[in-house]
């Protein structure tokens, strides 16, 4: 099959039978319900820039599986310029959404699945790997979405999972069969898995013996059966049920997360990727959080983009863009939102090929990129809401700017400089508070902190990878220190 293209990828999503549930009821049109569809957008986006020609290199590549053109986002990394390609590419769709676009968690799930299980295999004699490379193919060939769920709901973090008070805390295999397995549990701050075709399953933390049950990775339909979603609140989400484009801020795209539950899910064998093989848990995690933490470096970035382009604007229709301290914040933002850009690159520069074959970038970097951006996001919100100015956040609605009596007023006492309309400087303002408070921050600057793992568990890595009896020996040598 050809690349699907935006509009085949939206009728594909109407064909499943999602369950999903919003403020108490069931949602029985997912696909064009007002507050979820904008999340749907994202993705479709992904499909349609595949499709645009000056955008191919970067979209597209070439299955290592068949031979065929595919969606990047589908792609088993092959090498170094592999990994910068993917960066560039979620810089991009960052800058054309300015929002969670979803797809990364699955080609980050691909990518550590892929060289996890040839490893299992190699040790075990299993058969992980096949199966995954024929569920791979068969994602390339239809040209899916596929979820990536890690996150497990955990209850109380200082117990191991089979220790925990409810079973369930942690998702596990609850019946073996001659056929397959049944799973048990749920996935926890899921995004985009409402939006795609599939979903990978994988634990959550490094496991012991005990914990075997729990060492389980997976793929299903999203659909499939004993599958249920909860979706998140976001802030201003009911804005959407307004029919206010500019209240809304970025009225077309955005992102959703749902608790994802799985009650006594059936997966067939052939769809299994890990099953008992506790001590490839933590190695499965530690690579799929640093493909995740590379991905940072770019979709954050793409953001940050519009936000500091959002910013620059706000400042023009305020008049106050040639205020030397303006410009300074501008090349504040600039210069934070390009360090992450760095990390992202660098990170995956300085990637090398596993047993499998496929790359994996340098997790060492891949956690300083990710824990720049539980902190660098932050700053670059607080001073676009700096530049922007009160009105951000006291603004009034569009039905008070349209409305026959109170319009003039708004008009006449929000206006900003000569030569720019009311409705474009609160357009811009509505913006910047889509992007900093509003539904996207869960794609912006709260997500930047708790996705793809705390800062506390970059920090862990970073000192795991960290190196530092080779540190004190270079020091030892310049100060002749001899042991």
């Amino acid at each position: 099959m050809a690349l699907m293209t935006g509009d085949q990828y939206v009728e594909s999503m109407r064909k499943l039978n999602l369950q999903v549930y919003m403020f108490g009821k069931k949602v029985e049109n997912v696909v064009d319900d007002p507050i979820l569809r904008p999340s749907l957008n994202s993705v479709k986006a992904t499909y349609d820039l595949a499709q645009q020609p000056e955008y191919e290199d970067l979209m597209t590549a070439t299955s290592s599986l068949t031979g065929e053109k595919i969606n990047r986002f589908a792609h088993i990394h092959q090498n170094t310029q592999d990994l910068i390609k993917k960066v560039k590419m979620q810089r991009l769709c960052g800058q054309k959404t300015a929002a969670c676009f979803q797809r990364c968690v699955g080609m980050d799930a691909f990518n550590a699945v892929y060289s996890t299980t040839y490893e299992i295999d190699e040790k075990y004699g299993t058969c992980y790997h096949d199966n995954f490379k024929k569920f791979l193919q068969y994602v390339q060939e239809k040209d899916l979405t596929v979820d990536g769920a890690m996150t497990d709901p955990k209850g109380d973090r200082s117990l191991a999972p089979h220790a925990q008070a409810d079973p369930d805390l942690y998702l596990r295999v609850v019946e073996k069969r001659e056929d397959g397995i049944v799973v048990r549990g749920a996935k926890a701050h899921q995004t985009g898995f409402i939006n795609s075709h599939e979903v990978i399953v994988m634990p959550t933390i490094a496991m012991g013996e005990d914990d075997k049950d729990y060492a389980v990775s997976f793929a299903v339909p999203t659909d499939a059966k004993g599958i249920l979603l909860i979706v998140g609140r976001q802030s201003c989400d009911t804005r959407k049920l307004e029919g206010s484009e500019i209240d809304v801020g970025n009225s077309e795209f955005g992102g959703m997360e749902a608790l994802v539950i799985f009650d006594d899910v059936f997966v067939p064998n052939d769809r299994i990727f890990m099953n008992g093989e506790y001590e490839y848990a933590g190695v499965l995690v530690e690579r799929f959080a640093g493909y995740h933490r590379q991905s940072y470096g770019g979709c954050k970035v793409g953001v940050g983009d519009v936000l500091i382009g959002a910013a620059a604007v706000a400042a023009d229709y305020n008049g106050v863009q040639r205020a030397s301290h303006v410009k300074d914040k501008l090349i504040e933002m600039t210069h934070l939102n390009e360090t992450l850009y760095c990390c992202g690159i660098a990170c995956s520069a300085e990637g090398t090929p596993t047993k499998s074959g496929n790359y994996l970038i340098d997790l060492l970097l891949a956690n300083v990129c990710k824990q720049n951006v539980t902190r660098f996001p932050y700053e670059i919100a607080r001073l676009a809401e700096d530049i922007a100015g009160g009105l951000m956040v006291t603004a009034p609605s569009e039905k008070d700017l349209k409305d026959p009596f109170l319009g003039k007023y708004v008009d006449k006492y929000f206006k900003g400089v000569n030569g720019v309309s009311t409705e474009n400087r609160l357009r811009i303002m509505r913006l910047i508070e889509n992007l900093t408070l509003g539904t996207a921050a869960v794609g912006y600057r709260t997500e930047s902190m708790h996705g793809a793992g705390s800062p506390q568990a970059q920090r862990i890595m970073i000192a795991r990878q960290g190196n530092l009896a080779m540190k004190k020996k270079l020091a030892k040598a310049i100060a002749k220190i001899e042991d």
